[in-house]
């Protein structure tokens, strides 16, 4: 696509917002003219623009568009005993009895261990994975845990200010106590983090002395496991799609690169952090 987005060879942009499920032609037009559409991080105006959707980047106030339809978006709520694998070597049961639905090849992004539940992404979005799954790119995640004993006030400022551990140093995001019980003399704690690290919640919350009994995965990134059942599998909205693919693309750095498609090299999992 050339500087000024004459590319006669490509498609007009009011054309492909419309198929992407934006708007209609003519909405899409009028959020042109208002300067709230942009292709490569470069806000377009003129009606006459085309661009090449395989190629070109595209946002509407500030939100990414989804212009590859190949591409597929799947949040799974994981039950435990399923391992985050899409084939394991030991014959355990893992994710492919979630995938029967779609024709397409997914995988998981990053993982959950066998005995976690909750929110896991799947998808055929290589470049996507990459950027959700590598711990560099900070993509926040939150959990619940059901620990053994009475968790204090300032246990939870502990495990915020940081604790050691053989790996070394963890601190987290944020962290609050959401109920105890005297008669299970149990507590419920929710911890926000953004570490890939191997079973990085149990192994803290272990060290100030609170074994975790269950852990589920309730929110990654921006999205929300909401109501969605244990063992169930659905593609994400199209609000959802557009806050995710926002989320890659700043934190990737992204202007004009397509995404990649998934390989086992391209979408890497992070290691089994909870």
């Amino acid at each position: 696509m050339s500087d000024g987005f004459e590319n006669t060879e490509g498609v007009r942009l009011q054309k492909v917002l419309a198929n992407a499920g934006v708007a209609s032609r003519r909405v899409a037009e009028q959020l042109i003219v208002e300067g709230r559409v942009r292709v490569n991080g470069v806000v377009v105006t003129e009606l006459g623009s085309r661009i090449d959707p395989d190629n070109d980047l595209v946002d509407v106030d500030g939100t990414a568009v989804q212009l590859d339809q190949s591409k597929r978006y799947v949040m799974l709520n994981k039950p435990r005993g399923i391992v985050s694998s899409m084939k394991d070597d030991r014959g355990r049961p893992d994710l492919r009895r979630y995938t029967k639905e779609w024709t397409e090849r997914l995988y998981n992004v990053g993982r959950l261990d066998a005995d976690t539940s909750g929110l896991l992404v799947l998808t055929n979005d290589g470049e996507l994975a990459h950027v959700l799954a590598h711990p560099s790119f900070g993509v926040t995640k939150v959990y619940i845990a059901k620990v053994e004993g009475r968790v204090t006030p300032q246990t939870i400022q502990r495990l915020t200010k940081g604790v050691d551990l053989e790996d070394g140093p963890i601190a987290a995001d944020k962290a609050r106590l959401l109920s105890t019980s005297d008669a299970e003399g149990g507590s419920l704690v929710e911890l926000t983090l953004h570490s890939g690290r191997n079973r990085i919640v149990r192994r803290m919350m272990a060290e100030v002395g609170h074994p975790v009994v269950e852990l589920v995965r309730r929110q990654f990134g921006p999205l929300h496991l909401g109501t969605l059942p244990v063992g169930r599998a659905r593609e994400l909205t199209k609000v959802e799609r557009g806050a995710l693919l926002t989320l890659a693309r700043r934190d990737s750095g992204a202007t004009d690169t397509p995404s990649r498609q998934a390989t086992d090299e391209t979408s890497p999992g992070d290691q089994e952090t909870r």
